[in-house]
């Protein structure tokens, strides 16, 4: 998988459109939840995203820290499902934390998690903290990685 990353601005409108209808796809549709994806932040973040076969198959957007919480956070983590099988969940998510060590230094990553993928992000040596939450209708719980 090629991994891009990229400002908000950098993006060409097929790029931007296809990591919307991605997002659509996965978070909207195959989840059955409606909510706002397009939340206004997108300008502020840095978007990674893999492509295959001439397609972007998965995709981050992460963010400084203080601007979505204390430390630097990773969000909207999607996979398309054709593509699930390949773990390209870890690939997406190291590169990621490459992005944020890289343009952020800092290694202090919170994200905020489907509780169902808790052991996934413990896997990279993300923690659960505090109480699980409702956001947009489905579990969530937050989650922390700080490595010196």
């Amino acid at each position: 998988m090629e991994i891009v990353v990229k400002s908000f601005e950098q993006f060409d409108i097929y790029e931007l459109y296809d990591i919307l209808q991605l997002r659509s796809e996965v978070f909207v549709v195959e989840q059955d939840c409606v909510y706002q994806d397009i939340d206004g932040k997108d300008a502020k973040a840095l978007h990674i995203y893999g492509r295959m076969e001439g397609k972007i198959v998965a995709y981050t957007r992460i963010f400084p820290p203080g601007y979505y919480f204390d430390q630097a956070a990773i969000g909207r983590v999607v996979v398309a499902e054709a593509f699930r099988k390949h773990q390209l969940g870890k690939v997406i998510m190291q590169a990621s934390i490459d992005a944020i060590q890289e343009h952020y230094q800092t290694s202090s990553i919170t994200l905020s998690a489907q509780t169902y993928l808790k052991r996934f992000y413990n896997s990279l040596g993300f923690i659960e903290t505090g109480e699980g939450y409702l956001e947009d209708g489905i579990p969530h719980i937050k989650m922390i990685k700080s490595t010196p």
